[in-house]
Protein backbone atom coordinates (compact mmCIF):
# COMPACT_ATOMS: atom_id res chain seq x y z
CA UNK A 1 0.00 0.00 0.00
CA UNK A 2 1.36 3.39 -0.90
CA UNK A 3 0.33 6.37 1.18
CA UNK A 4 -0.49 9.27 -1.11
CA UNK A 5 -1.22 11.82 1.58
CA UNK A 6 -0.05 13.18 4.89
CA UNK A 7 -1.77 10.85 7.32
CA UNK A 8 -3.33 7.48 6.53
CA UNK A 9 -5.04 5.22 9.05
CA UNK A 10 -6.13 1.63 9.40
CA UNK A 11 -6.30 -1.25 11.89
CA UNK A 12 -6.56 -5.05 12.32
CA UNK A 13 -4.04 -7.77 13.06
CA UNK A 14 -3.52 -8.70 9.44
CA UNK A 15 -2.87 -5.10 8.51
CA UNK A 16 -0.35 -4.93 11.33
CA UNK A 17 1.55 -7.73 9.64
CA UNK A 18 1.56 -5.56 6.53
CA UNK A 19 3.12 -2.82 8.64
CA UNK A 20 5.84 -5.26 9.68
CA UNK A 21 6.52 -5.93 6.00
CA UNK A 22 6.65 -2.22 5.16
CA UNK A 23 9.03 -1.56 8.07
CA UNK A 24 11.30 -4.47 6.97
CA UNK A 25 10.64 -6.45 10.17
CA UNK A 26 9.40 -9.42 8.13
CA UNK A 27 9.25 -10.43 4.47
CA UNK A 28 6.09 -10.60 2.33
CA UNK A 29 4.63 -13.94 1.24
CA UNK A 30 4.21 -12.56 -2.27
CA UNK A 31 4.00 -9.33 -4.21
CA UNK A 32 6.07 -6.18 -3.94
CA UNK A 33 6.14 -3.46 -1.29
CA UNK A 34 7.62 -0.02 -1.88
CA UNK A 35 8.20 2.58 0.82
CA UNK A 36 9.40 6.03 -0.24
CA UNK A 37 10.24 4.45 -3.59
CA UNK A 38 12.42 1.70 -2.10
CA UNK A 39 11.69 -2.02 -2.46
CA UNK A 40 11.63 -3.38 1.11
CA UNK A 41 12.96 -6.79 0.01
CA UNK A 42 15.61 -5.77 -2.52
CA UNK A 43 16.78 -2.63 -0.71
CA UNK A 44 15.80 -2.96 2.98
CA UNK A 45 18.55 -0.65 4.27
CA UNK A 46 17.43 2.16 1.98
CA UNK A 47 13.86 1.67 3.17
CA UNK A 48 14.93 1.70 6.83
CA UNK A 49 16.67 5.04 6.45
CA UNK A 50 13.54 6.50 4.84
CA UNK A 51 11.15 5.41 7.59
CA UNK A 52 10.58 5.93 11.27
CA UNK A 53 8.71 3.28 13.23
CA UNK A 54 6.99 3.86 16.57
CA UNK A 55 5.69 0.51 17.88
CA UNK A 56 2.68 0.13 20.13
CA UNK A 57 4.88 -0.98 23.03
CA UNK A 58 7.21 1.74 24.25
CA UNK A 59 10.85 1.36 23.26
CA UNK A 60 12.31 3.96 25.62
CA UNK A 61 14.89 3.13 28.28
CA UNK A 62 13.06 3.94 31.51
CA UNK A 63 16.31 4.26 33.48
CA UNK A 64 17.85 6.82 31.12
CA UNK A 65 16.90 10.47 30.66
CA UNK A 66 14.91 11.69 27.71
CA UNK A 67 18.01 13.31 26.23
CA UNK A 68 20.07 10.13 26.70
CA UNK A 69 17.43 8.10 24.88
CA UNK A 70 17.54 10.44 21.90
CA UNK A 71 21.35 10.66 21.86
CA UNK A 72 21.63 6.87 21.74
CA UNK A 73 19.06 6.62 18.95
CA UNK A 74 20.95 9.24 16.96
CA UNK A 75 24.24 7.37 17.31
CA UNK A 76 22.56 4.18 16.08
CA UNK A 77 21.65 6.08 12.91
CA UNK A 78 25.18 7.43 12.50
CA UNK A 79 24.73 10.96 13.83
CA UNK A 80 27.66 12.41 15.78
CA UNK A 81 28.93 15.57 17.43
CA UNK A 82 27.27 18.95 17.00
CA UNK A 83 24.78 17.68 14.41
CA UNK A 84 23.48 15.05 16.84
CA UNK A 85 23.26 17.48 19.77
CA UNK A 86 21.39 20.02 17.63
CA UNK A 87 18.95 17.40 16.34
CA UNK A 88 18.23 16.20 19.88
CA UNK A 89 17.69 19.78 21.09
CA UNK A 90 15.32 20.44 18.18
CA UNK A 91 13.30 17.28 18.85
CA UNK A 92 13.00 17.98 22.57
CA UNK A 93 11.55 21.38 21.71
CA UNK A 94 9.36 19.95 18.95
CA UNK A 95 7.67 17.36 21.17
CA UNK A 96 7.42 19.66 24.17
CA UNK A 97 9.56 17.87 26.76
CA UNK A 98 12.69 20.07 26.74
CA UNK A 99 12.20 21.00 30.40
CA UNK A 100 12.08 17.31 31.34
CA UNK A 101 14.99 16.24 29.13
CA UNK A 102 17.39 15.61 32.03
CA UNK A 103 14.86 13.64 34.07
CA UNK A 104 14.83 9.84 34.15
CA UNK A 105 12.05 8.54 31.89
CA UNK A 106 10.44 6.34 34.56
CA UNK A 107 9.14 9.58 36.10
CA UNK A 108 7.45 10.72 32.87
CA UNK A 109 3.69 10.65 32.41
CA UNK A 110 2.19 8.27 29.84
CA UNK A 111 1.74 11.09 27.35
CA UNK A 112 5.34 12.28 27.76
CA UNK A 113 6.68 8.75 27.22
CA UNK A 114 4.60 8.44 24.06
CA UNK A 115 5.91 11.76 22.73
CA UNK A 116 9.45 10.58 23.44
CA UNK A 117 8.71 7.37 21.52
CA UNK A 118 7.67 9.46 18.54
CA UNK A 119 10.80 11.60 18.81
CA UNK A 120 12.93 8.44 18.70
CA UNK A 121 11.31 7.62 15.37
CA UNK A 122 12.14 11.08 14.01
CA UNK A 123 15.83 11.36 14.93
CA UNK A 124 17.12 10.48 11.45
CA UNK A 125 14.63 12.72 9.61
CA UNK A 126 12.50 10.03 7.91
CA UNK A 127 10.11 10.87 5.10
CA UNK A 128 7.56 8.25 6.24
CA UNK A 129 6.58 7.66 9.87
CA UNK A 130 4.67 4.56 11.02
CA UNK A 131 2.68 5.05 14.24
CA UNK A 132 1.24 1.86 15.71
CA UNK A 133 -1.73 2.83 17.90
CA UNK A 134 0.02 5.88 19.41
CA UNK A 135 -2.80 6.71 21.86
CA UNK A 136 -3.44 3.24 23.31
CA UNK A 137 -3.39 3.40 27.10
CA UNK A 138 -3.63 7.20 27.27
CA UNK A 139 -6.42 9.00 29.11
CA UNK A 140 -8.84 11.13 27.03
CA UNK A 141 -6.96 14.37 27.71
CA UNK A 142 -3.61 12.85 26.73
CA UNK A 143 -5.20 11.30 23.63
CA UNK A 144 -6.54 14.66 22.49
CA UNK A 145 -3.11 16.23 23.04
CA UNK A 146 -1.49 13.44 21.02
CA UNK A 147 -3.92 14.09 18.13
CA UNK A 148 -2.75 17.71 18.01
CA UNK A 149 0.87 16.55 18.20
CA UNK A 150 0.52 14.12 15.29
CA UNK A 151 -1.10 16.73 13.05
CA UNK A 152 1.59 19.29 13.92
CA UNK A 153 4.40 16.82 13.24
CA UNK A 154 2.98 15.94 9.84
CA UNK A 155 3.10 19.60 8.86
CA UNK A 156 6.37 20.71 10.49
CA UNK A 157 8.46 17.66 9.62
CA UNK A 158 7.00 17.29 6.07
CA UNK A 159 6.06 13.72 6.92
CA UNK A 160 3.77 11.13 5.47
CA UNK A 161 2.34 9.32 8.50
CA UNK A 162 0.76 5.89 8.36
CA UNK A 163 -1.25 5.39 11.53
CA UNK A 164 -2.80 2.17 12.81
CA UNK A 165 -5.67 2.67 15.23
CA UNK A 166 -8.61 0.87 16.82
CA UNK A 167 -10.41 4.17 17.42
CA UNK A 168 -12.59 5.18 14.47
CA UNK A 169 -12.96 8.72 15.80
CA UNK A 170 -9.16 8.95 15.76
CA UNK A 171 -9.03 7.89 12.12
CA UNK A 172 -11.77 10.42 11.33
CA UNK A 173 -9.97 13.22 13.17
CA UNK A 174 -6.40 12.63 12.01
CA UNK A 175 -6.31 11.01 8.60
CA UNK A 176 -6.20 12.78 5.27
CA UNK A 177 -6.86 9.37 3.78
CA UNK A 178 -7.85 6.06 5.37
CA UNK A 179 -8.16 2.41 4.44
CA UNK A 180 -10.53 -0.22 5.81
CA UNK A 181 -9.03 -3.70 5.89
CA UNK A 182 -11.02 -6.95 6.02
CA UNK A 183 -9.49 -10.43 5.87
CA UNK A 184 -6.11 -8.92 5.13
CA UNK A 185 -7.33 -6.97 2.09
CA UNK A 186 -7.96 -3.26 1.64
CA UNK A 187 -11.68 -3.22 0.80
CA UNK A 188 -12.05 0.53 0.41
CA UNK A 189 -9.92 3.64 0.77
CA UNK A 190 -10.40 7.37 0.48
CA UNK A 191 -10.96 10.41 2.66
CA UNK A 192 -13.38 10.05 5.56
CA UNK A 193 -15.87 12.34 3.82
CA UNK A 194 -15.63 10.39 0.56
CA UNK A 195 -16.31 7.09 2.30
CA UNK A 196 -19.27 8.48 4.24
CA UNK A 197 -20.77 10.11 1.14
CA UNK A 198 -20.43 6.78 -0.64
CA UNK A 199 -23.16 5.28 1.55
CA UNK A 200 -25.68 7.64 -0.09
CA UNK A 201 -28.36 8.44 2.44
CA UNK A 202 -29.09 9.00 6.09
CA UNK A 203 -29.69 6.49 8.84
CA UNK A 204 -33.07 6.37 10.57
CA UNK A 205 -33.18 4.42 13.84
CA UNK A 206 -36.54 3.49 15.35
CA UNK A 207 -36.51 2.30 18.95
CA UNK A 208 -39.43 -0.02 19.65
CA UNK A 209 -41.31 0.10 22.94
CA UNK A 210 -41.30 -3.70 23.06
CA UNK A 211 -39.35 -6.03 20.78
CA UNK A 212 -41.42 -9.11 21.65
CA UNK A 213 -43.65 -10.00 18.73
CA UNK A 214 -43.57 -6.60 17.03
CA UNK A 215 -39.94 -6.52 15.91
CA UNK A 216 -40.34 -8.59 12.75
CA UNK A 217 -43.49 -6.67 11.85
CA UNK A 218 -41.68 -3.37 12.39
CA UNK A 219 -38.81 -4.36 10.09
CA UNK A 220 -41.27 -5.36 7.36
CA UNK A 221 -43.24 -2.13 7.74
CA UNK A 222 -40.17 0.14 7.68
CA UNK A 223 -38.73 -1.72 4.71
CA UNK A 224 -41.88 -0.91 2.71
CA UNK A 225 -41.15 2.81 2.91
CA UNK A 226 -40.19 4.07 -0.59
CA UNK A 227 -36.41 4.46 -0.79
CA UNK A 228 -35.68 2.44 2.36
CA UNK A 229 -32.73 0.07 2.08
CA UNK A 230 -30.43 -1.98 4.29
CA UNK A 231 -33.24 -2.30 6.85
CA UNK A 232 -32.15 -4.37 9.84
CA UNK A 233 -33.02 -5.17 13.44
CA UNK A 234 -30.61 -4.69 16.35
CA UNK A 235 -32.36 -5.61 19.61
CA UNK A 236 -35.21 -3.12 19.95
CA UNK A 237 -33.81 -0.86 17.24
CA UNK A 238 -34.87 -0.94 13.60
CA UNK A 239 -32.29 0.70 11.34
CA UNK A 240 -32.84 1.74 7.75
CA UNK A 241 -31.13 4.02 5.28
CA UNK A 242 -33.18 6.59 3.36
CA UNK A 243 -32.35 9.54 1.07
CA UNK A 244 -33.55 12.16 3.58
CA UNK A 245 -34.07 11.19 7.23
CA UNK A 246 -36.02 14.26 8.36
CA UNK A 247 -38.52 13.89 5.53
CA UNK A 248 -38.88 10.14 6.00
CA UNK A 249 -39.55 10.07 9.75
CA UNK A 250 -43.21 11.30 9.73
CA UNK A 251 -44.17 8.78 7.04
CA UNK A 252 -42.34 5.90 8.74
CA UNK A 253 -44.02 6.70 12.06
CA UNK A 254 -47.38 6.78 10.29
CA UNK A 255 -46.80 3.35 8.77
CA UNK A 256 -45.79 1.90 12.14
CA UNK A 257 -48.82 3.44 13.85
CA UNK A 258 -51.12 1.91 11.21
CA UNK A 259 -49.50 -1.46 11.95
CA UNK A 260 -50.05 -0.98 15.73
CA UNK A 261 -46.31 -0.96 16.43
CA UNK A 262 -45.47 1.18 19.48
CA UNK A 263 -42.41 3.38 19.07
CA UNK A 264 -40.30 4.65 21.99
CA UNK A 265 -38.13 7.05 19.98
CA UNK A 266 -36.81 7.77 16.50
CA UNK A 267 -33.58 9.46 15.42
CA UNK A 268 -31.81 10.25 12.18
CA UNK A 269 -28.12 10.72 11.52
CA UNK A 270 -25.71 11.09 8.67
CA UNK A 271 -23.36 8.19 7.92
CA UNK A 272 -20.48 7.72 10.34
CA UNK A 273 -17.25 5.79 9.94
CA UNK A 274 -18.89 3.04 12.01
CA UNK A 275 -21.57 2.80 9.32
CA UNK A 276 -18.90 2.71 6.61
CA UNK A 277 -17.01 -0.04 8.43
CA UNK A 278 -20.17 -2.12 8.89
CA UNK A 279 -21.17 -1.63 5.26
CA UNK A 280 -17.87 -2.83 3.82
CA UNK A 281 -16.96 -5.57 6.32
CA UNK A 282 -20.37 -6.86 7.41
CA UNK A 283 -19.55 -6.52 11.09
CA UNK A 284 -19.53 -3.91 13.84
CA UNK A 285 -16.25 -2.18 14.63
CA UNK A 286 -14.79 -3.23 18.00
CA UNK A 287 -11.67 -2.21 19.90
CA UNK A 288 -10.51 -5.82 20.05
CA UNK A 289 -11.05 -6.39 16.32
CA UNK A 290 -8.56 -8.93 15.01
CA UNK A 291 -9.61 -8.82 11.40
CA UNK A 292 -10.65 -12.49 11.47
CA UNK A 293 -14.38 -11.94 11.16
CA UNK A 294 -16.02 -11.93 7.72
Amino acid sequence: MRSRSRISASATARFRRSIRVLTTLTTPDSGQALVAGHDVVRHPNRARHAIGYVPQDSGVDREATGRENLMLQGRIYGLRGAALRQRVDDLLQLIGIAEASERVVRGYSGGMKRRLDIALGLVHRPSVLFLDEPTTGLDPEARAAMWVEVQRLAAQESLTILLTTHYLEEANQLSDRLAIVSRGQVVVEGTADELKRGLQGELVTVELQDSNGSAADAVAVVDRFPGARETSLDGRHVNTRVPNGAQAIPAILGLLDDANVTVASVTTSRPSLDDVYLHYTGREFAADDTGDAP
